[in-house]
């Protein structure tokens, strides 16, 4: 092979193939990124939707609320007004609403399941609180001196008691029940009537009978608690109104409204309120939780 065919035969080997590996880290980095921020979008918006529903299960309540379960947990903590033991009693109508008006003074609140005896000269005033079914299950939550009775959030009135304090407010929280719960007291729940001088904008009774409540008024730098009844036949759209207009901040519904009750004036003399011939109540004995208000 002579020199040209050398080089020509150089020249026509062929070449080494070079296999170039590209890693597209840069690639999968951006995608893990984008992966990160969708998951953490999901996340936010799942966080939010979660926030937004339990803000609108404990605060949407469609009233106003004058006074927070802290608030009334204080009130509860603080010491009671010193004030003579008396249940003073005043009657007015209001937007043609005839109502009788009990202002409590003095007494501490308990829930018993006997009926006070007329001659108990330490009882100023008793009267019903909790509803219940014909299985005696009872409606809202209920925690007579520091056992619960019951758990139920569906209404959303309730009035405690603890020691020589009482309150009643409007919450979904059961904030109080479990401080009630923790200090040996008492706790019940039922309908709003008045939520911060405001009524709801539907009632779940209907139909016109004699109607009860518990309402709170600001008197002389106080809160007063008051027992209300109707003298006659009422809505419950009506009862409720004319107690926004007479000036209740909150009230709440008392069940038994033709059932007979008593209080008592400073001098310790008894006075009936219904008629006496129904006393004492023998349906429902032991079941009842009655609201009984003693001489502190």
């Amino acid at each position: 092979m002579n020199t040209d065919d050398k080089n020509i035969y150089t020249e026509r080997q062929p070449e080494e193939p070079e296999f170039i590996i590209e890693r597209d880290d840069e690639g999968k980095g951006k995608w893990l990124r984008r992966l990160l921020k969708a998951i953490a979008v999901v996340l936010l918006v799942a966080l939010t939707l979660a926030a937004y529903k339990a803000w609108n299960y404990y605060f949407n309540i469609g009233v106003p609320v004058s006074t927070t379960p802290s608030e009334n947990i204080a009130k509860l903590q603080s010491a009671p007004v010193k004030e003579k033991a008396q249940v003073v009693h005043t009657s007015d109508s209001i937007l043609g609403v005839e109502l009788d008006f009990y202002a409590i003074y003095g007494l501490r609140a308990s829930i018993e399941f006997e009926e006070p005896d007329t001659a108990d000269a330490s009882v100023y005033l008793y009267c019903r609180s909790a509803d219940h079914k014909e299985d005696s299950t009872y409606l809202g939550s209920l925690v007579v001196n520091g056992e619960e009775k019951q758990s139920d959030r569906s209404r959303l009135g309730y009035m405690a008691m603890v020691d020589d304090r009482m309150v009643i407010g409007v919450s979904r929280s059961e904030k109080v029940k479990d401080y009630v719960k923790e200090n040996g007291g008492s706790f019940f729940r039922q309908f709003i009537l008045v939520s911060d001088g405001v009524i709801p904008s539907r009632f779940f009774l209907h139909g016109k009978v004699e109607r009860k409540a518990i309402g709170r008024m600001r008197k002389g730098g106080e809160d007063r608690l008051y027992y209300i009844s109707t003298r006659n036949k009422e809505t419950l759209w009506d009862f409720a109104d004319a107690l926004r207009e007479y000036g209740f901040t909150d009230a709440i519904y008392i069940t038994g409204g033709t059932g007979y009750c008593y209080y008592r004036t400073a001098d310790g003399q008894r006075h009936d309120i219904g008629d006496i011939n129904n006393y004492p109540h023998k349906m429902w004995k032991g079941v009842i939780p009655w609201i009984v208000l003693r001489k502190r």
